[in-house]
């Protein structure tokens, strides 16, 4: 059985369109701030800040010590806390991390991943400070070797440290006497964490990527049972009699509990905010009370812990739930207190220090990044996690935290079947509902910032000085957004292009993404898996081809999770464009769109044009001034070109009065703005579109996909896009079938970079063979110079969060 949260919703309107620009802040003790994605958050509790991305917090056996992980893309460190008086004891840097922390039984020592150095760190502590540090190998560093320490586990009486992986799957017995592996175990999928039994004698290991629970035997040193979970199965507890586990699982919003006697699952909890099925809540952590009659549940997505009583085996109850800050990934309790470990903090944040040249080397044939030589504020590494030390909440405190968190959420029940909309207008309220519209176009772009391409538009709320390609190098955007609509307030769900892609086309990135992103962008190995390459990056029901799958509906990619003709994902097989490339800074847009030009004719003649069309045209990433590559200006202008020859081909078509496209950045990574770095732009261009206007309402990538499965027939893929706001107050239902014209280019597109000078030096080091393969900061720094000048200084983006300073309630909100 599955046990849902019923907590009473207290007649919480749904959050509404925002009329006017959010504005930005990053002050934390704000009532409510407002996130770019369209959440808010309202921490309780008091805190303390943290490093970046901190993954896992440990208690030490004497209480009296809290060690922290932090796993981002800036500085990794291990710090030291004092929990009972709430301080930093002590801070150690570390080259490589990720997740795995065990103290030992004495307090005195403590263990920690080591990240692609393949290698557990165990630190002295004296005097609540780290002392020695001791390096433990389990083999040789990324890339030579692919391991991936994740979780740890002790037993100190046979000096065994016992080590799962996520690299290459295993687990390994450690023997710290002669510091050799006694045993590497396959375990078949990717590890995240492992605990011992009491009596050390089994070792439950949580398959992340296999979605159950491996039984281990210590003594025998063999498998000896599996218990299947949901899907993503990370963190786990077991109570103090060894009778009951408990088992987080990310990508299905619950909790396995698991009879260790019977090894069965005899009951699953779900701790989403409402009674569903979509991905969204992301359940990653897990801590019993003192007394093991209450269990805190941390929601990575729902921004919040959710509370159950667990007192009767078999018989959970809610009792609500208590709103942290963004995205918690750990939670613990200390006798009254619970402690939760944010791992983006409160906010996102300015960074008035600016990018600075620095050197970037790639020697692991990986993603670059940027180095940790010197702080830098970029926005994979910008939101600091933050630590809250909340007082265990009685029975009426908790059901205001509760109610706290559900108006913190856009998220409703209701909302996976009735969208927000209007009637009469061309995108539907319910899957189901005809449109006028039979033909979706979704051009997915690389990396720009709205002030980066539409700052000079006096229409919108822009600043001129960070457009550094104004209407002479992009005349077709600015022509598309005057002729159709202007978006000035549309924000990117991602942080950076691994994550992007899948908010780009499934409205949801799982906790293996998020969580691993920042290890390659910060140049410390790991491989891109995030368009289809690794199957533990999926949503748990897949991209939005699946869901045309499934449905019916006829699609077809261009390029996106696609390359001539080879897809990533098995139902995009015999769904692509075998000429279309991939990412490939060598390869022109236009002709890119030349290509989709001749299989759509072809296509069209057969009437056989897809509902559903992905078309990837990323040239805007530039190659920054590596020598003899397109120029920045070329290459965005060629972006430009080609984007314009796409409308204007689809707008002289037969199919243009059913045909409606849409465009975004996968992300906004790659540039300034001054209202957030999340802001981008984004187009909606049909014949339904309401012509020359300028909407100022707060839209995002998720609200985008929503608005195609609308006018599709398609359900919501996860809470994001059933919560997000549909574009419908872009359309109108009077279509206007004024065909578009191509803006001529006003650049050279056959420009390349010639200067050999400090941004050409840097710029020759850089990857450009994968999206996000150069280090973001300086590629961005670099194509600032090459339009401003090699000696100008690029003004410091600003990365905001948002206050919500009022709603409006729709007229049909519950």
């Amino acid at each position: 059985m599955k046990t849902f949260l019923k907590v009473v919703i207290w007649g919480l309107a749904a959050s509404s369109a925002f009329k006017a620009i959010a504005q930005p802040t990053n002050n934390p003790k704000a009532a409510q701030i407002l996130l770019p994605n369209g959440w808010s958050l309202s921490p309780v509790g008091q805190s303390l800040p943290l490093g970046d991305l901190p993954l896992n917090i440990q208690l030490s056996p004497s209480r009296k010590l809290l060690a922290v992980t932090n796993n981002g893309q800036s500085k990794q460190t291990v710090q030291l806390l004092d929990p009972v008086n709430e301080k930093l004891l002590d801070e150690k840097v570390i080259a490589k991390s990720w997740y795995g922390l065990k103290f030992s039984p004495d307090s005195k020592k403590l263990y920690a991943s080591g990240g692609n150095d393949n290698v557990v760190l165990a630190y002295g502590i004296q005097n609540n400070k780290f002392t020695t540090t001791d390096t433990l190998r389990l083999g040789q560093a990324w890339p030579e070797e692919k391991i991936g320490p994740t979780g740890l586990e002790l037993d100190d009486a046979r000096q065994l440290l016992y080590v799962v992986t996520k690299e290459n799957n295993s687990l390994y017995v450690f023997d710290l006497k002669t510091k050799t592996t006694r045993h590497q175990v396959d375990l078949g999928h990717e590890a995240y964490a492992c605990l011992l039994s009491r009596d050390k004698k089994t070792l439950y290991i949580t398959l992340w990527g296999g979605d159950k629970v491996v039984i281990y035997d210590t003594q025998s040193n063999n498998i000896t049972g599996e218990i299947a979970t949901e899907n993503h199965p990370n963190e786990l507890v077991l109570t103090k009699n060894n009778k009951y586990l408990f088992v987080a699982n990310a990508n299905d919003n619950s909790v396995s509990v698991i009879d260790t006697k019977a090894r069965k699952v005899m009951e699953t909890i779900s701790a989403a905010l409402y009674p569903t099925k979509l991905t969204g809540s992301t359940t990653n952590a897990l801590s019993l009370s003192p007394d093991e009659k209450t269990l805190y549940m941390a929601n990575a997505d729902n921004n919040c812990v959710a509370v159950f009583n667990v007192s009767v085996p078999g018989k959970s109850s809610s009792l609500g739930f208590i709103p942290t800050g963004w995205y918690p990934t750990n939670v613990k309790t200390l006798g009254k207190k619970i402690l939760v470990a944010n791992g983006k903090g409160f906010s996102s944040l300015p960074n008035p220090g600016g990018p600075q040249p620095i050197k970037v080397s790639d020697n692991s044939g990986s993603h670059t990044g940027v180095t940790n030589k010197q702080e830098v504020q970029y926005i994979g590494g910008l939101f600091k996690g933050t630590l809250s030390f909340i007082d265990r909440p009685d029975e009426e405190k908790l059901k205001n935290y509760s109610k706290q968190v559900y108006a913190n959420s856009p998220f409703t029940k209701q909302m996976e079947v009735q969208a927000r909309g209007e009637v009469g207008n061309p995108v539907p309220t319910k899957v189901g509902e005809k449109s006028p519209i039979k033909y979706v176009f979704y051009v997915v772009k690389e990396n720009r910032t709205y002030d980066q391409v539409l700052g000079d538009m006096k229409e919108g709320n822009g600043d001129s000085t960070l457009c550094i390609f104004p209407e002479k190098v992009t005349p077709n955007h600015h022509a598309l957004a005057r002729e159709f609509v202007l978006l000035d307030n549309f924000y990117v769900d991602a942080e950076v292009s691994a994550d992007g892609h899948n908010w780009s086309m499934a409205a949801y990135a799982t906790d293996y993404t998020e969580k691993t992103w920042p290890t390659s962008y910060g140049g410390r190995g790991g491989t891109y898996d995030y368009e289809g390459s690794r199957k533990i990056a999926y949503p748990r029901d897949g991209y939005i081809w699946d869901y045309c799958q499934r449905a019916g509906i006829s699609y077809r990619s261009y390029g996106e999770f696609a390359a001539n003709g080879k897809a990533t994902l098995k139902s995009l097989q015999g769904h692509t464009s075998k000429k279309s490339p991939g990412f490939d800074m060598d390869i022109k847009d236009i002709e890119r769109v030349r290509i989709w030009k001749q299989d759509f004719d072809s296509l069209l003649a057969q009437n056989a044009v897809p509902q559903f069309n992905t078309i990837r045209l990323g040239n805007d990433h530039t190659s920054g001034q590596k020598k003899g590559k397109f120029t920045p200006i070329a290459a965005v202008a060629d972006n430009d070109l080609a984007l314009g020859q796409l409308v204007e081909h689809l707008s002289k078509s037969s199919i243009w009065a059913e045909t409606a496209i849409f465009v975004l950045e996968d992300d906004a990574q790659n540039g300034p703005d001054h209202i957030d770095a999340h802001r981008s732009p984004a187009f909606v261009i049909s014949p339904y579109t309401k012509r020359n206007s300028v909407n100022h309402t707060m839209y995002s990538t998720s609200g985008m996909l929503r608005t195609m499965e609308l006018i599709l027939g398609l359900p919501p893929m996860s809470q994001y896009d059933a919560a997000a706001l549909p574009l419908f107050d872009c359309f109108t239902a009077q279509p206007t079938l004024t065909p578009y014209q191509v803006k001529a280019a006003q650049v050279d597109l056959e420009e390349r970079n010639v200067a050999w000078n400090k941004s050409a030096e840097r710029s020759e080091k850089f990857n450009f063979t994968k999206e996000d393969a150069a280090p973001d900061l300086d590629l961005n720094e670099v194509v600032w110079k090459s339009v401003k000048g090699e000696d100008s200084v690029m003004p410091a983006p600003r990365r905001s969060g948002f206050v919500k300073l009022e709603q409006k309630k729709d007229d049909d909100d519950d």
